[in-house]
């Protein structure tokens, strides 16, 4: 059962120290509270789980719980703690209220883990455990996406270098469909797949006509559209741009790609989008890598892999059964990038959660960086995917962020911060609310009730956490509450917990930003005046070939999934606050098919992070002794 925590210590320690020194509960006690069954169960260790998702057939009849969304004001470069609210949320609900609860969070890349950034497990006493697996290899879902991504990226080179090897078409066909030693044919079952998109229905390789054949086997993918890179777990900054096709047998086949982190790939998006392994076998198919030089899409179908990409993501689509620090049950389950993807862990762990709380309960779920990001993002895209109706928004605000939108010195990560933020300054925190203002009228046009968590630091001020308290209600949030749950863990969210099952009680009427129905610029457009405060889009010509691309192959009814920077409203990281009249620039726009959306490129977005000269992993060490980790935090 959830237990309050006793014995806090202070000063807080670290994250790891607090993490190892709380006593497991084992995870299949937590499954057997939440209602799961055995053979529901994969277990990996004492203390975490896969889930089958043949749960959601059994409690089918069971009515879903309350569903709580955590987003965040405008971040610092210092994020101003989402995770770690979502998680004392979760705690305050269930150890200290008596609800139901499950808490839903994304797993975080290893990139950042040993970069610049440490673990992102929430933070003091409101975390998920065991914190070393959830920050590292936790049950091989990263690895999964990061072997099926690089088995895409090899059959694209080794299609189009066979390609080259046989220019007659007869033979290339010959090879794609050898002959047994009986003399017969047969086509792969992922075969049919193309020769129904070619509109060609037949079955029997030996029916085709000469062109037919020609048709089939030459894909004639176009180098210079390929859009799909390599992946890899790695802050590593010199696979940004590499050169493939150096060795002796490949010469003369050579181009320029490059590396994403494995968190960005397509197959990470589609694994938190997905709702079924049906869903995610043909998501994976019609994943686009480019072109052929007539200007089509080419698919993982085409291609012919996509059924061994679902044969790598078999046990990946499964939930991780975890808990907080309070013994709380908690899914961990995907981790899409929040920029250039949608930010959200996965629809499946949501609706599995959902129907283990029951109608009484409540899964806490986060989206990723602000609410004009992650938030637009779950309602826009995961919610339209998954059906699911959530009943409160839960804003999180911190008083250092409102004052950098008042006008406060820069924030960087790893420097001091300037007395303006550890001293009370009301006027400079009546500025910066600007922020929190559009915000809270954001949530709110979705229909959904919005309660803020001012998540408090020791050198705020009681002055300036009702100042902010009395913006936000008079801006439209349902209540606005202090919270200090990194020091105190559930305890110290308690009054949070209330407001929101407050808040829940409240009628809602959501409804999407935009139709899909809209064109693609329409969409965008709506996007950048409605939440953004922006006066229009400026679209650059790359943006616009893409735009006639899509129209044309039928692209355009998809949701628009914007990627732009976290640190400003608009597409320029150092304009703070709430500015309004400025023009957006979308200077491409690139189709994640599979997944399920476009997303316009409103900026340089970097899918590779670099490493610091100092990075975290200097810290990281194990102790040989007791076989602990030591220096995550």
């Amino acid at each position: 059962m959830p237990h309050k925590l006793k014995d806090l210590k202070r000063p807080v320690p670290s994250d790891i120290d607090i993490a190892q020194a709380v006593t497991l509960v084992p995870i299949k006690q937590i499954a057997d509270e939440v209602g799961l069954l055995p053979e529901e169960l994969e277990f990996f260790g004492n203390y975490k789980a896969k889930v089958h998702l043949d749960v959601r057939e059994r409690l089918k009849d069971v009515p879903n719980g309350k569903y709580v969304v955590v987003t965040a004001i405008t971040p610092t470069p210092l994020g101003e703690g989402k995770t770690t609210t979502t998680v004392g949320l979760s705690q305050a609900l269930g150890a200290h209220l008596g609800r139901k609860v499950f808490t839903c969070v994304r797993q975080p890349s290893q990139g950042p883990t040993f970069g610049i950034k440490g673990g992102a497990a929430g933070g003091g006493y409101s975390q998920v455990l065991p914190m070393e697996d959830f920050n590292l290899h936790l049950t091989g879902d990263l690895h999964a996406i990061t072997a099926a991504n690089n088995l895409l990226a090899a059959a694209i080179d080794a299609r189009m270098f066979h390609e080259a090897q046989t220019p007659d078409d007869e033979a290339l066909f010959d090879r794609l469909c050898p002959k047994a030693k009986d003399g017969s044919r047969r086509f792969a079952p992922v075969m049919l797949r193309r020769l129904e998109k070619l509109g060609i229905h037949k079955t029997n390789p030996a029916d085709l006509t000469a062109e037919e054949r020609a048709r089939f086997a030459r894909l004639d993918i176009d180098p210079a559209s390929i859009t799909w890179r390599r992946v890899v777990d790695t802050n590593d900054r010199f696979l940004r741009g590499i050169t493939v096709g150096e060795g002796p047998d490949e010469k003369g086949f050579t181009r320029k790609t490059g590396y994403d982190i494995t968190v960005a790939s397509e197959i990470m998006a589609i694994l938190a989008l997905t709702t079924s392994l049906a869903d995610m076998r043909e998501r994976l198919g019609r994943m686009v890598i480019g072109t052929n030089k007539a200007g089509e899409p080419i698919t993982a179908d085409d291609l012919g892999v996509s059924g061994a990409l679902t044969v790598l993501m078999k046990d990946a689509i499964m939930p991780n059964l975890m808990q907080t620090v309070e013994g709380t049950p908690a899914f961990v389950h995907a981790g899409p990038f929040a920029n250039i993807a949608h930010g959200n862990s996965s629809i499946v762990a949501d609706q599995i959660a959902l129907k283990l709380v029951g109608p009484d309960g409540f899964v806490i779920t986060e989206a990723g960086f602000g609410a004009d990001i992650g938030m637009e993002k779950f309602f826009d895209i995961k919610c339209r995917y998954s059906g699911l109706i959530p009943n409160v928004v839960v804003l999180v605000a911190t008083i250092r962020a409102l004052k950098m939108h008042g006008g406060g010195p820069k924030v960087v990560a790893g420097k001091p911060l300037d007395s303006a933020y550890t001293d009370e300054n009301l006027e400079l925190l009546e500025k910066g609310c600007a922020n929190l203002k559009v915000h809270i009228k954001n949530a709110v046009s979705f229909g959904i009730p919005v309660v803020v968590a001012i998540n408090r630091f020791s050198t705020d001020t009681d002055h300036e956490v009702e100042l902010v308290r009395k913006v936000a209600k008079e801006a439209g949030a349902e209540d606005a509450v202090m919270s200090n749950h990194w020091a105190d863990g559930g305890a110290g969210a308690v009054e949070l917990g209330k407001a929101v099952i407050a808040a829940a009680e409240k009628p809602s009427n959501f409804k999407f930003l935009y139709p899909l129905e809209m064109s693609i610029k329409e969409k965008i457009e709506t996007i950048v005046r409605d939440i953004y405060g922006g006066a229009g889009v400026e679209f650059l010509p790359e943006a616009e070939r893409k735009i006639e691309l899509y129209n044309r192959v039928g692209f355009d009814k998809l949701p628009i999934c914007m990627a732009k920077t976290h640190l400003s409203l608009s597409h320029d990281p150092a304009v703070k606050g709430a500015p309004t009249g400025f023009i957006v620039p979308v200077r491409d726009i690139r189709a994640s098919v599979g997944a399920g959306f476009l997303y316009p490129l409103l900026g340089t977005m970097s899918t590779m992070p670099g490493l610091p000269l100092r990075p975290v992993f200097y810290d990281v060490d194990l102790d040989l002794e007791t076989g602990k980790v030591m220096g995550l935090f």
